[in-house]
């Protein structure tokens, strides 16, 4: 069984997907649907605009999306199938592009205003986050759970990675615990507390797009970061999507459950290969492969 799994953000670099888009025109069609939906030359983003243009939300987001999205087309212009998608966070929407649950048209519809209502947040609501290595999940939840400023557990990326996140005050307060228990805390470069309740106006002005969408039912599995399995009931995705904004990514128990059902591939499509890695620290008796360019796209089809 085979699962395609889709990038998040802080994956971008710049250039990303040029090698595959210059090399199959015919993908052009990702770009140009984008741009129509944007206002902004989503090609010129991806290849061209310089890392700290393209890291901002408004541009990352749908950037991340469309290369994740073109690489998959490519594999599948080559003969590529799956069984599954899932994504990590942002990774959602090109999974349900993917899955046949939306148009590409709507899945930038969606982007777009999702990745405009968390730029907005973030501008309001000052937030930071932190990657916590080398300790249990629990324990994480329970350093967060006892400290005096707000901070909360956010993506549980692996047995020993847990992303936190909350004001820049908490960030500092369990980060010298984690450190005192000789875990290694990494900070992130975002600009705010995503998937905490620090996004809830971004969740409420996100819903105002979201129920304007059709969803339908996916063609394959579609796993969720919300409810950490395979999702069944599509009948109010809106609320779900508006829902996840604020709501932990749990990939490490979606992983659990997609091996449980018979995964043993995983293919990433998307710039970088975090997934990859979070899914070969996770799972055992699995392979795990990354699709970015026409070297990986070789690759993993070989």
């Amino acid at each position: 069984m085979t699962i395609s799994l889709f990038s998040g953000q802080g994956s971008q670099y710049e250039g990303m997907g040029k090698d595959i888009a210059e090399a199959m025109p015919e993908l052009a069609e990702v770009y140009e649907t984008g741009s129509a939906v944007l206002g902004a030359d989503l090609k010129d983003i991806c290849f061209n605009a310089p890392l700290d243009e393209l890291s901002r939300t408004i541009n990352s987001q749908p950037a991340i999306m469309a290369t994740s999205i073109v690489c998959l087309k490519a594999a599948q212009a080559k003969g590529f199938t799956f069984d599954g998608v899932a994504g990590h966070s942002l990774g959602e929407y090109a999974a349900m592009y993917a899955s046949g649950m939306i148009t590409l048209e709507d899945a930038f519809r969606l982007i777009k205003a999702r990745a405009a209502a968390m730029e907005e947040a973030t501008a309001s609501t000052k937030g930071a986050m932190a990657a916590i290595m080398k300790i249990a999940p629990e324990e994480v939840e329970r350093v967060c759970g006892e400290a005096k400023e707000y901070v909360t557990a956010v993506n549980y990326n692996s047995p020993v990675q847990t992303v936190i996140a909350g004001t820049p005050e908490g960030i500092a307060e369990v980060s010298a615990i984690f450190a005192e228990m000789k875990a290694r805390v990494i900070p992130l470069n975002v600009a705010g507390a995503f998937h905490s309740k620090l996004m809830q106006p971004a969740a409420d002005k996100f819903y105002e797009t979201a129920k304007t969408i059709t969803f339908k039912a996916p063609q394959v599995k579609y796993y969720s970061n919300l409810t950490g399995g395979e999702l069944n009931d599509f009948s109010d995705m809106a609320s779900m999507l508006a829902k996840h904004i604020v709501s932990p990514v749990r990939f490490t128990s979606e992983l659990a459950a997609m091996q449980e059902a018979g995964a043993d591939r995983f293919v990433e499509f998307g710039p970088g290969r975090t997934l990859t890695g979070l899914v070969k620290k996770t799972l055992k008796d699995v392979t795990a492969v990354n699709v970015e360019n026409l070297e990986t796209l070789e690759g993993a089809l070989s």
